[in-house]
Formats: structure tokens, sequence, C-alpha cells
């Protein structure tokens, strides 16, 4: 067995380990710390397939921003931890039946006789100055550039319609307007109230 299977089999096992941590482990931060090795994991096998940008881009975008929302999401809620525990029993009979179907589809459509090295030949090695980035942005921009177009505008529209909802006015609700809090002046906010003294009788 050659050292680049080794590698491989040792972040697969990883990688398997962290996924199974997440969905088996109660403490919610817990669970996404283990997504990050499991996503470090799968990082690690993009870069033996040569493929550093997607590798890269895992680490940044997943790791590095997705995961730090989830964690600062989930430390700032108040999780009733108790009530996580008791429908981890109560659902974990359709979560087994889940991941045994899972299983199943992904032998039958990766397993050795549909997805092999004598099926596809093993990718060929690059020289060092080689970069798929340039490769990738050249297949994106040329072959698939109607789709990943298409793709932007529909994140662009979600980003505008996730912006108005938060900004949407809702009835019976107060509401701040920091340029007005900002534009008032002294006279606005404090009154003198000259009252003459009283003698107490």
């Amino acid at each position: 067995m050659g050292t680049e299977k080794i590698i491989f089999y040792v972040f697969a096992a990883i990688m398997v380990f962290g996924a199974s941590m997440v969905i088996t482990v109660r403490n919610p931060v817990r669970a996404a710390l283990f997504l990050v090795l499991t996503f470090f994991a799968s990082a690690a096998i993009w870069i033996l397939l040569e493929a550093e940008f997607l590798a890269i881009v895992l680490v940044l975008v997943y790791v590095g921003a997705v995961m730090v929302l989830f964690l600062f999401v989930v430390m700032m809620l108040d999780i009733n931890l108790a009530r996580i525990k008791e429908g981890f029993i109560r659902y974990l009979p359709l979560g087994i039946a889940v991941a045994v179907l899972m299983a199943a589809m992904m032998i039958l459509a990766v397993g050795p006789e549909y997805f092999g090295l004598d099926k596809f030949a093993a990718p060929t090695p690059q020289p060092a100055d080689y970069g798929n980035t340039r490769e990738l942005g050249e297949i994106l921009y040329t072959v698939y550039v109607y789709p990943f177009e298409i793709a932007a505008v529909i994140l662009l529209v979600a980003i505008v319609a996730a912006i108005a909802l938060t900004l949407r006015r809702r009835p019976n609700v107060k509401l701040q307007k920091p340029e007005e809090q900002i534009a008032v002046k002294r006279n606005d906010r404090v009154r003198m109230v000259n009252m003459p003294a009283e003698e107490r009788k």
C-alpha cells in the first residue's frame, strides 16, 4: 500500500469519525467543533486529489465563516439540552434507517462496479507550476457561464429577500431611528424649570 493511500485512509477515517460525532454528541458547540474537524479532513482529501483551490475555499468559507457563524448562534441561543437528549433517543431508529438507506445508495452509486480505477483512470499528475484555479475559472466562464450567472442572480435575490424581511415594518413594534437620535439637540432633551422656593408652614 502506497503512502498516498495510507494518508487517504487516515483522513477518511478522521472525516467519518468527525461526521459521526456531529450527529451523536449532545452538546451543540462540540458538534460544531467536530464539524470543523470533518471539514479539515475533507479539505485534506481534496488536496490529495490535486484540487488545492477547492480545499482552500472549503477551509476559508465553511470553517472560517459559516462555522464561526454557527458557533456564535449556538452560543448565544438558550438551547435546552435536556430536550435535545430526549429527542435523540426518540428519533434514533429513524436516523439509523436513513443512515443505512443513504449508505446503500452511496454503495450503489460509487461502488467498485460503477466507480473505480478500472472504470475511470487516475488523474494524471500535473507539474509543480500548475494551478487548478485558472482551469476552474476557464471552465466556469466558458462552458458553464450561463448556469454560473443564474446561480449568482439567485443568490442576489436571496440576499435582497433576507434584507427585505429583516427591515420590514411590523405592527405594534416600536422602532428606533438612529438618524433622529444623532440629530437631537440639548434643548430637545433637557428643559430647565425655574420654580420659586417654598417655605414650610
